[in-house]
Parts: structure tokens; sequence; C-alpha cells
């Protein structure tokens, strides 16, 4: 999408704080954190939250969901960490492209 900033973030137009990446998804910084360690993995593809999901994003969503507890291990977060998906305006999302939190505190 055009105006989305995460597509922007990962097509590089705007910087980050990247801590992960592969072919399917990006992984960075907050740049608002409400935790001590506060990180968004989202996809590389767009798509604006969990209810606009298809059969298509199956197994991306699967892997992103197998990689959060990897991220957070590396960011320090060994003795647990709290994962988040906003969806639609209701659920507090703000940037309208899937994105998971992942916070907690370093151990």
């Amino acid at each position: 999408m055009e105006n989305c900033i995460f597509c922007k973030i990962i097509d590089k137009q705007i910087p980050s704080s990247i801590v992960y990446e592969d072919e399917n998804m990006l992984c960075f910084k907050d740049i608002n954190p409400a935790a001590p360690v506060h990180l968004l993995l989202i996809p590389k593809v767009h798509f604006d939250s969990l209810a606009h999901a298809q059969l298509e994003h199956e197994t991306l969503l699967g892997k992103m969901m197998l990689k959060v507890p990897q991220i957070a291990a590396e960011a320090g977060l060994t003795n647990g960490f709290k994962t988040q998906i906003n969806t639609g305006k209701g659920g507090g999302q703000e940037v309208f492209h899937l994105h998971i939190h992942i916070m907690g505190r370093p151990a």
C-alpha cells in the first residue's frame, strides 16, 4: 500500500531498528514502546488486519507465530513475554498493516 508506514519500513524508505528479517517478515523496535522491550513483527505482504487474513496467509501466519518466541528470547525475554494483535479501530489498531506486538521485561 502506498501510504502504509509499515510497507515503507519494509521497503527501507523509512529507517527502523530492525531486529529480525527474512523473506516473509520483518521485526523492529516500536518507536513508542509500552514496555522495556517492545517489538513489532509484520508480514512483508500487506493486509490490513487479522480480520483481513485469507487462507493464502495461513502458512505465513503460522511461521510468524512460531518465530515470536525465538525473537522474544533473542531480545532477552527469557522469563516470558506478552503478544498482542490489535484488530480494527475498535480493537485499538492504529496502523492498518497486520502486526504482532512482542513486549516484556528482560530477565
